[in-house]
């Protein structure tokens, strides 16, 4: 499932006619240069980000003057429902971006180049975390390179904690103190919410995966040929849900909320708590009027796990090795030089005024971890220290990224979350009976 801001999905769809090439592959060579097509450049509307990638680009293009970067827009950057006729219609670009989910599919029906003899010519890929790298390497051959990772957490509205008479500094720990929390802070009456969560668009079935990992639970076997969802953490998580909702009322009477309902209500301060990304956090003070003194951030209550995240960049199978190792060069100038590029040039973000200090995302490992922070220390224009609780939280748990065919099993799962938030009878054994049942049936499709 995205995290809205953070992948940089953008605004408006260009025809990619308006290019000196096809979407698809390009030529190789031309003029003596080798020329590559590359997607997900901001659209004209997003005028800054398009100005600052634009920049980059030349910048790139100055240092390497025998390579010619053709850079495709597109709203979004991938699109799930045109993806796979792109690929199998020849039509994606020479390096082109991806989720991480779906990294194992593109290797596994042979759409991808694979990259791991060139691999030594990125001079970053070395600094990259390891569980990063691990999603784009397939039996053991590499096919991609990680861009950005992110992981869910638990926002939580400083200002109401203060005035429940809670401790803004110690967010709760635990599902049971995060429900007595939420209880605390509905009790403050003026349609005051402690707690929401997502419960329709296959949203409320990503939120159930994230809540699953944090009880430590998992959604399939390791194997991927079984649900693992009717389990005693599959039943903890509806429960808490149902307990929220039923006899807590600490979850308002209006439920099926998607993402941006829930943002609203953080935004205009009258919810306590939700599940989200460290993204959600510039949203809801640039569009929907929240404040960043008053916004905080915790690890998963639970102390096990939390879903991640993320994107990248893989590379048409019809590359020629001229064009991987052009592209290489081009995302290690672009996104993975610490403190530096579209992602990490945070003196010039800082500038534009775009928030600068957020924990996520953490690409890096070692000296190179550290040169990243500290610039982005250096640059911080948001309150770094309401976040500290899940920089040192996230330590200690377990990264598991999105179940495999996630859309269609968030989709299964959506009808439990939203039943046990609309109807105060939901069965939760039989509602998570018939799930298990219809995820088994998705995975033995393949």
């Amino acid at each position: 499932m995205r995290s809205t801001g953070f992948r940089r999905t953008f605004l408006t769809l260009m025809a990619c006619s308006l290019t000196l090439t096809a979407c698809g592959s390009s030529d190789d060579t031309a003029d003596g240069k080798t020329r590559i097509t590359v997607n997900c450049m901001p659209p004209k509307s997003a005028k800054v980000d398009r100005k600052f990638f634009e920049a980059d680009v030349a910048a790139f293009e100055k240092q390497n003057p025998d390579i010619d970067v053709v850079a495709h827009d597109a709203f979004p950057c991938q699109d799930p429902k045109t993806f796979d006729a792109k690929l199998a219609g020849g039509q994606m670009e020479d390096v082109f971006y991806t989720y991480f989910t779906d990294a194992g599919h593109v290797a596994d029906i042979h759409q991808a180049a694979d990259i791991t003899r060139y691999v030594k010519d990125l001079k970053s890929y070395g600094t990259l975390q390891q569980q990063l790298r691990d999603i784009y390497t397939v039996d053991g051959r590499i096919y991609g390179i990680p861009r950005t990772g992110y992981s869910m957490g638990l926002i939580y509205n400083r200002k109401l904690f203060a005035k429940a008479g809670l401790d803004p500094d110690k967010p709760p720990a635990t599902w049971d103190e995060l429900r007595a929390d939420a209880k605390r802070i509905a009790a403050l009456g003026g349609g005051t919410i402690g707690y929401a969560d997502y419960s329709a668009q296959n949203q409320g079935g990503w939120h159930f995966a994230a809540e699953l990992y944090a009880q430590g639970g998992d959604v399939v076997s390791t194997d991927g040929k079984n649900a693992t969802v009717d389990t005693p953490q599959g039943k903890a998580v509806l429960q808490n849900l149902k307990d929220m909702r039923w006899s807590d009322n600490s979850m308002g009477s209006k439920q099926l909320l998607v993402i941006n309902d829930v943002q609203q209500l953080m935004g205009s301060g009258r919810l306590g708590m939700y599940l989200s990304a460290p993204d959600n956090i510039p949203i809801l003070v640039k569009e929907k009027g929240g404040n960043y003194q008053d916004l905080a951030l915790a690890p998963m209550p639970g102390g096990q796990g939390t879903l991640i995240g993320g994107d990248g960049y893989m590379f048409n199978k019809k590359d020629s090795p001229e064009q991987i190792k052009a592209g290489l060069k081009w995302l290690d100038h672009m996104f993975l030089t610490p403190g530096k590029g579209f992602l990490g040039d945070y003196a010039r973000a800082k500038k534009a005024d775009a928030p600068v200090g957020l924990p996520e995302p953490r690409l890096f490992t070692g000296a190179a971890d550290a040169k990243d922070q500290q610039v982005k220390k250096a640059n911080a224009n948001v309150p770094v220290k309401n976040y500290q609780a899940f920089l040192d939280g996230n330590q200690n748990l377990d990264m598991k990224i999105e179940p495999p065919h996630a859309q269609q099993i968030y989709s299964v799962l959506d009808s439990a979350v939203s039943a046990v938030l609309t109807k105060k009878d939901a069965d939760i054994d039989q509602l998570l009976k018939d799930a298990s049942g219809k995820i088994d049936s998705i995975l033995a499709r393949g």
